[in-house]
């Protein structure tokens, strides 16, 4: 009796060392659940983050990995507080998703001030990794100058050599407006006019009515979900197209264009980082996903989230704790990035992953074979080539060359 019970003893401390050597690891899933961009991240990025864990089976690393969700509804006083209480109270060491641009930058403030790690996928503002970089954030998916040097190059150089914008009002499209525009006058394109649009907004009648009165050959749409379907189904309404203007989506996702469909958005080009027929891989991970997700497939936003929370934990395992998020975010940019949806990659000095883009067109309806086949490809845009180079942000953690 006395052997069994020094034996129970002994294995009993033994299960509670080793559940005590995991590292605890407590990530929180932040975006839209209700609102315009809810397809584009919501519940679709808890999920991805979910499967990060799993795959890179965290367990067996000696990491004990928790994921909460909460919706910052849109605005950037809920998202700083929704932080803050993360943070401070409920032990939360990293802050994954937030799309908004408004919101990920108090995001990506509070959690300098605390020490933590952002890792943003589904914001769009370049601001992140320029005037408004930080040790403790990293820009994961795609961004507002990647964007413009994708679709609007691409929309220049096919004849598209003036410009009307219709910008979402907020951080967001006011940055995508700003960096378009560089682009297009860079190329020799002529900006003739802009409308700042309320965020959201589900009547874009007036403003495609100034768009096309203006006479410009392209307009542009800095706007993104709700938005940028609204937008897009009206101007086929008003007929816009046949007149000879071209609509330019500058933010789209797969799940706008399945919503809108092709017959609506057929020839439409834009720029991409992910799409989930691209190979083998990304076609594997999506019907994984796809199965969690009400048969949905993965947006660019939700693949961003899966791949960096990969690449976080990585740089957890090495460091055996998730508790300095600067420390945290130093290693992610030291260790090179490599993942079966954006492959290898950096992250740079600046926050700024590095990765392949991709504009592609909508297909046509008789192109389509089936409800998800949505894309063709134009042409692959190497990282270097479509985000900003390392030292024009002013980004003060880069030295000047």
């Amino acid at each position: 009796m006395l052997k069994r019970l020094l034996l129970a003893t002994a294995l009993g401390a033994a299960a509670m060392g080793a559940a005590s050597a995991q590292t605890p690891v407590k990530v929180g899933v932040l975006n839209d659940r209700s609102g315009v961009y809810a397809d584009i991240s919501g519940e679709g990025s808890v999920i991805a983050a979910r499967m990060a864990v799993e795959d890179f089976k965290a367990a067996d690393k000696g990491l004990k990995v928790e994921i909460v969700s909460a919706d910052h509804q849109n605005k950037p006083d809920v998202g700083a507080s929704i932080a803050r209480q993360w943070y401070d109270r409920d032990g939360v060491d990293a802050i994954f998703d937030v799309p908004t641009s408004s919101v990920a930058l108090a995001i990506n403030q509070v959690t300098r001030e605390k020490n933590k790690a952002f890792v943003n996928s589904g914001a769009g503002t370049a601001d992140l990794t320029g005037a408004q970089c930080s040790p403790n954030t990293v820009h994961w998916t795609y961004d507002t100058v990647a964007l413009g040097n994708g679709t609007g190059g691409a929309m220049v150089k096919r004849g598209g050599s003036t410009w009307f914008f219709l910008t979402a009002d907020y951080a967001f499209g006011q940055a995508l407006q700003r960096d378009t525009s560089e682009v297009v006058t860079r190329n020799g394109g002529k900006i003739v006019g802009a409308v700042k649009t309320p965020f959201p907004t589900a009547d874009f009648s007036s403003f495609l009515l100034q768009a096309q009165a203006s006479g410009a050959k392209v307009i542009g749409l800095a706007n993104a979900g709700g938005d940028t379907i609204n937008a897009i189904k009206q101007a086929a309404e008003f007929g816009i197209t046949e007149g000879g203007q071209a609509i330019a989506g500058l933010l789209i996702f797969s799940s706008d264009i399945h919503a809108l469909t092709p017959k609506t958005a057929q020839g439409l080009v834009l720029t991409e980082p992910f799409y989930w027929d691209l190979n083998d891989a990304t076609r594997g991970f999506s019907e994984r996903f796809a199965k969690q997700a009400g048969g949905k497939k993965p947006t660019a936003v939700q693949a961003g989230v899966y791949a960096s929370m990969l690449h976080y934990l990585r740089a957890v395992e090495a460091l055996k704790s998730a508790k300095d998020g600067g420390q945290v975010v130093a290693k992610m940019k030291e260790l090179p990035t490599d993942d079966p949806l954006f492959g290898k990659g950096t992250v740079r000095a600046d926050g700024r992953k590095i990765h392949d883009m991709y504009l592609f067109e909508v297909k046509k309806p008789s192109e389509s074979k089936g409800e998800w086949d949505l894309y063709r490809t134009l042409a692959t845009i190497p990282g270097s080539d479509a985000f900003r180079p390392l030292n024009q942000g002013g980004c003060p953690l880069v030295g000047k060359s």
